[in-house]
């Protein structure tokens, strides 16, 4: 039995992976680019991949592969039909990263919300200590309680989400992307009455045909002057050059984890507004707290045990 993972590097280093020699011979690669996946999977029984691409010419061309494990909840970066008619089985790891990511986005909006940025700047540029006043209130904050905080997207995230933004005091509503996940406690309402409402809006939805660009030139100017538009589901959701425009245009702020190329490019407009407060990039780490990814690698390790115990039976 021979396990490929293809990219050990968006683990982190601090994981331990030698449960896998467990199963057989191990053999794992930091990263692997487009050209050399063929290669390193051709010979494959079990194959563990978190965001390299495993096309359907790929899949034809392997000799033993039977299991491929994503080291994710999103599948879109296998064929999965090519998978399927060759009878290779795909696993993801759904759930896994639920907390962290409900925590990174209270983390983002707090940051902007509190105006985190210039009060750091302030205290270490010693602009406070030259005022010779024991507080700041230039640049007046607000709290989460009592105000309206719509959630795009209304999954897992989403739903521990909306249970946090009450318990902050907010008034939580949302949109179903799909326009079927209509059952939760809050109210359901129109993307537009979202982006109008709430001052708080967070987006944890996947990608696809209804989602791309959903956020555009033609909405983002229903946001109120202040409000906070966060992004934790996928990047292609928010037109990032659209809102830069607005960042640059008025008063709204933006918290973003996730961009439609990653690495963010270094044309991407977002890194040259004018008013870089009103925006908070982080590197697609939403879901990496230490616990998230144990919890990814014991779900990889469950599914590799559930496949070898499916096949002795």
């Amino acid at each position: 039995m021979t396990i490929v993972l293809l990219d050990a590097k968006t683990l982190g280093d601090d994981l331990n992976l030698s449960v896998f020699e467990t199963f057989g011979t191990f053999i794992s690669y930091e990263t692997t680019s487009d050209e050399q996946t063929l290669e390193r999977i051709i010979d494959a029984d079990i194959v563990i991949t978190n965001k390299v691409v495993i096309s359907k010419n790929m899949l034809s061309q392997t000799k033993k592969l039977k299991l491929i494990c994503i080291a994710a909840t999103g599948m879109n970066n296998v064929d999965l039909e090519a998978a399927a008619s060759q009878g290779i089985e795909v696993k993801n790891v759904a759930g896994y990263s639920t907390k962290s990511v409900a925590q990174h986005t209270f983390a983002m909006a707090l940051y902007l919300l509190e105006k985190m940025a210039y009060y750091d700047k302030v205290v270490k540029d010693n602009t406070w200590s030259a005022s010779g006043l024991f507080t700041d209130v230039s640049h007046p904050f607000y709290e989460i309680s009592g105000k309206k905080w719509g959630i795009i997207g209304m999954g897992a995230i989403g739903s521990e989400v909306s249970k946090v933004a009450t318990a902050f005091g907010a008034e939580v509503s949302y949109y179903s992307t799909s326009g079927e996940n209509l059952h939760h406690a809050y109210p359901h309402k129109s993307l537009e009455f979202i982006l109008k409402d709430c001052d708080i809006i967070s987006i944890h939805a996947p990608l696809n045909d209804k989602t791309f660009d959903l956020i555009n030139e033609n909405n983002l100017p229903y946001l109120k002057e202040g409000a906070i538009l966060l992004n934790l589901g996928r990047g292609g959701i928010i037109n990032e050059t659209d809102l830069s425009f607005e960042l640059d245009r008025r008063e709204i702020y933006a918290g973003l984890d996730v961009l439609e190329i990653e690495p963010i490019a270094p044309t991407n407009r977002l890194l040259h507004i004018k008013h870089k407060n009103r925006l908070l990039i982080t590197p697609h780490i939403a879901w990496t707290s230490i616990e998230a990814r144990k919890k990814l690698l014991d779900g990889i390790v469950k599914n590799i045990k559930t496949f070898l115990k499916n096949k002795r039976g």
